[in-house]
């Protein structure tokens, strides 16, 4: 079942905040990809913190994205407070 992301915020040390469509909310270590293929493009912050929601999931310039599965399996799980 594919899960969409209709949320995200950058935040420090290469993490995501993301809200998905059923309302899981949770924090994604992009830092962990930096060193392959087109995510090295993510290294600059300014390129990084240019994340966006399309098509249901965290795209960014450049053709750059992350498959929405990942990102939802990958959460790690924040509650609201």
């Amino acid at each position: 079942m594919l899960i969409d992301v209709t949320s995200v915020q950058p935040l420090p040390d290469y993490k995501l905040g993301l809200l998905f469509e059923d309302g899981k909310r949770g924090i994604f270590d992009v830092a962990p990809l930096l060193n392959q293929g087109v995510f090295q493009k993510l290294r600059d912050v300014d390129t990084f913190n240019q994340a966006r929601v399309e098509f249901g999931t965290v795209t960014w310039p450049g053709n750059v994205d992350i498959a929405p599965e990942t990102l939802y399996d990958g959460c790690k799980d924040v509650s609201e407070d």
